[in-house]
């Protein structure tokens, strides 16, 4: 029997949408289409890289309770959490600044994010998004400094209330979880303000309670937390092929703890208490744009936007001692971006560029210098790429890259790391990449040959040059001048199929890393007790590795599907303060990784169930500080785990509601790296209101 609440929606909704049609969102075809793979739209069986798209249907069923939780479940990712608001990818073996994120197209990254994990990526509300995409392997060609690991795409929702002017439709979600003690509620309302322009409003608030780990951990005290969350945009179609977006978002969380570093972290398999008594973050983030698009084909499109973004922190810190540190930053970000695709001699062409310009201040209770990076910083990030897509024959196609890139900063106040007081920090850097990528047809419409030759490029950022900040555990970061920009070059090789009922993708990629700049100690000890580290570009090495996934349709009802991803990778280092270089495991590396599940979606109604299995093998490869990072890696490594979830739903005509069973067997497990536990046995409930 429908509940009042739904019968009440149900009457609300005289006229639903096209677009609100949960039969409709169904329906999601699959050859899709992805854009970050060529900066212009294409399907992603041509993708001439390793791409992957989580579209609206996958995001509504999975309900994830972040954003980089929606790549939990890709090959080649694996999503550490220093704790339940603080996750941060590590793809195909990078992490934190060597990944690049994007936003309608706008870069979240900053010259203030740090080298590992980092929690940047969790001020993105996952229920603002219609879609995320994800391009595995080196993309500096076409999306500049950062985009090493990957690039992630997140595309936000549009108004969906079509026809004329004054026709509405609107949404309410609610979700809730046992284990994670957690609620959320998203209002949606979209308005058409003509024939040809669309409004979106959203609003999100979010309750994380405790976490309940598994059969043995129980309550995690110390990991709750508050969100709040605006979105905001408005489109207006000045023709059949062009559009003006006008977008804001604002992202608000209060109080996020760092839990392992304090004294309620609870131990796992042997793992560190930490000695603070209160390790919390304030952080704001609020992005506004304009854009305007044309989309004339495959072959010819347009873009021109604006941003303007600014993301704030605060660290509130109680020392066991009961000493008190508040530190934080300000980082206000301009940006300008463009890009022109056409058909031209030789192929189809690309052109573009992306300027982006950082002001930066910083504070700290304790340094009247600085906070955790320069105060009176400036950095500036200029790009320019061409691109040629073209057909060496009927069934080969070749894409060649090239881009400029410039980087530019000017710390005025920094903490001499030599003790002499305050010094400025001016220094710049220039790079050209290439790329070189191959789409060989080998059947028909059934089976592609992908892969090619990439460079990445990552130049020394604000927190590379002048980070004055806790690194790790017992860890304690001072200022690095004098860094050069990190460079590494990927090869891929790739298959991937669509034949009828199978969809099947294998990888397998082999990067060269050339002066990654890594964390070095210095011999020193501070005040506080925290060995001092500094960075030097030491890092020569590789990551290579497997990654496979495939589906298949056993019936109309029925299907298969699964992923596995192995990795290996190692790196030159200091790993005592004697000048000794090693080669050591990367830190972090993803162990050997399996997916499977099955999926029922009956096409007489409106119900979807699905069983998926997940199983990771011991993460044991350590490198010197991996080991040393007690309160976040057991002795040993980070044992292995089997963690299994029964999902399902069903769609009436104005409402979807979705229940998931999670972690079954009541696992107590950790994902490597992190500073907390997964969740038990929990059950997750979601529903969605459509008027």
């Amino acid at each position: 029997m429908l509940t009042p609440t739904l019968l009440l929606f149900c009457s609300l909704s005289a006229t639903q949408a096209p677009n609100q049609d949960p039969q409709a969102r169904a329906q999601v075809p699959l050859a899709d289409t992805v854009v970050t793979a060529s900066r212009h739209p294409e399907p992603r069986f041509e993708a001439k890289a390793t791409v992957d798209r989580i579209d609206e249907l996958e995001l509504e069923r999975r309900s994830y309770r972040t954003t980089p939780q929606i790549l939990s479940g890709l090959p080649g990712i694996f999503v550490q959490e220093t704790s339940p608001g603080q996750g941060s990818p590590y793809i195909r073996g990078f992490t934190g600044y060597r990944n690049l994120f994007l936003i309608d197209g706008f870069r979240l990254n900053n010259s203030v994010f740090r080298s590992g994990p980092n929690q940047y990526w969790n001020t993105v509300d996952p229920l603002s998004l219609e879609s995320v995409e994800v391009v595995r392997g080196p993309a500096s060609v076409l999306w500049g400094s950062d985009a090493i690991g990957g690039t992630v795409l997140a595309t936000t929702k549009v108004p969906r209330a079509g026809g004329s002017a004054g026709a509405y439709a609107g949404e309410l979600f609610t979700r809730l979880s046992t284990a994670e003690e957690s609620w959320f509620v998203r209002q949606q309302s979209s308005a058409a303000l003509g024939a040809d322009t669309g409004l979106l409003l959203g609003v999100s608030g979010k309750t994380f309670g405790d976490v309940h780990g598994g059969h043995d951990i129980g309550r995690q005290n110390n990991t709750g937390y508050d969100e709040y969350d605006l979105d905001a945009k408005v489109e207006h179609w000045l023709d059949s092929e062009t559009r003006l977006v006008v977008a804001a978002q604002h992202v608000q969380q209060n109080d996020v703890p760092r839990t392992h570093q304090t004294v309620a972290a609870v131990p796992f398999e042997g793992s560190s208490v930490g000695s603070d008594l209160r390790r919390d973050l304030d952080q704001e983030r609020t992005l506004a744009y304009v854009k305007l698009e044309r989309d004339g084909g495959r072959d010819s499109s347009d873009e021109l936007g604006f941003s303007w973004q600014r993301q704030e922190e605060s660290r509130d810190r109680v020392r066991g001692s009961g000493n008190r540190e508040f530190q934080g930053f300000d980082v206000r970000t301009l940006g300008l971006i463009g890009r022109r695709t056409r058909p031209g001699p030789g192929g189809t062409w690309t052109f573009g560029f992306d300027l982006y310009h950082d002001d930066v201040s910083s504070f700290s209770s304790t340094n009247p210098i600085q906070g955790p990076v320069a105060d009176d910083a400036t950095y500036d990030l200029i790009g320019l790429y061409v691109q040629d897509e073209l057909a060496l024959s009927e069934r080969v196609d070749l894409a060649l890259g090239l881009r400029f890139s410039h980087a530019r900063v000017d710390a005025n106040d920094v903490d001499d790391p030599d003790g002499g007081g305050r010094l400025s920090i001016e220094d710049d850097w220039s790079s050209v990449a290439g790329s070189a990528r191959v789409l060989v047809e080998l059947v028909e419409d059934a089976w592609n040959l992908f892969g090619g030759i990439s460079q990445g490029f990552r130049a020394p950022n604000l927190s590379d040059l002048t980070r004055f900040d806790t690194a790790r555990t017992d860890e304690f970061e001072i200022a690095a001048p004098g860094l050069d920009p990190e460079r590494t070059l990927n090869y891929e090789l790739g298959v991937r199929g669509e034949t009828g009922t199978t969809r099947t993708q294998c990888a397998v990629f082999y990067t060269d890393i050339e002066d990654q700049i890594v964390r070095v100690p210095t011999g020193n000890v501070n005040g506080a007790g925290d060995a001092e580290v500094t960075k030097d570009n030491v890092g020569d090495g590789y990551v290579y590795g497997i990654e496979l996934a495939g589906a298949r349709r056993l019936d109309e009802s029925f299907e298969v599907f699964g992923n596995g991803t192995w990795q290996y990778g190692k790196v030159d280092t200091f790993p005592t303060s004697a000048p000794v270089i090693e080669r050591e495991y990367i830190d972090r590396l993803m162990p050997l990784t399996l997916q499977a599940g099955l999926g029922w979606d009956d096409p007489t109604s409106s119900a979807w169930a699905e069983l998926v299995g997940l199983w990771a093998d011991d993460a044991d490869k350590l490198s010197t500080r991996d080991a040393g990072d007690t309160s976040r890696i057991p002795p040993g490594g980070t044992p292995s785990y089997f963690v299994l979830d029964l999902r399902g739903g069903y769609d009436f005509e104005c409402a979807s509601l979705g229940i998931g069973l999670t972690n079954l067997l009541d696992e107590d497990y950790r994902v490597h790296g992190s500073g907390t536990n997964r969740p038990g046995r929990s059950l997750v409930v979601s529903w969605t209101g459509y008027f």
